[in-house]
């Protein structure tokens, strides 16, 4: 078991998840990391995240799938199977990327991101 798996830091906001956090999936598998948070902007929800699994490729995990966002790792609610499974994701609204320029402080308060 990984570092971020025994310690994943604090909850934060899923706006807050940096770039390149460890998505790990139900059956406590790590299925790849963060490459974006999709955001539904007008009712202020998580609408999915971005992840490129670990053979490289991207896939879509639905907001509801989501179970907690950490500093360090992002827990889902299906196993690595269903991951696996997932679509890759198509282009629309509401898709952030993580603010590089952003320092911790404002990541934990949901300023780390910019909608591109």
């Amino acid at each position: 078991m990984s570092a971020e798996r025994r310690d994943p830091g604090h909850a934060v906001h899923y706006t807050a998840v940096v770039e390149g956090t460890p998505v790990y999936a139900s059956d406590q598998v790590e299925v790849g990391t963060v490459s974006q948070v999709v955001d539904n902007y007008r009712e202020h929800i998580l609408d999915g995240i971005v992840i490129t699994d670990t053979a490289g490729e991207p896939r879509f995990v639905d907001g509801p799938e989501v179970t907690r966002t950490f500093e360090r790792a992002v827990f889902l609610s299906i196993d690595a199977a269903q991951v696996a499974r997932l679509d890759p994701p198509t282009d629309g609204p509401g898709v952030f990327k993580a603010n590089r320029g952003a320092g911790r402080f404002s990541r934990l308060f949901g300023r780390g991101w910019k909608r591109h």
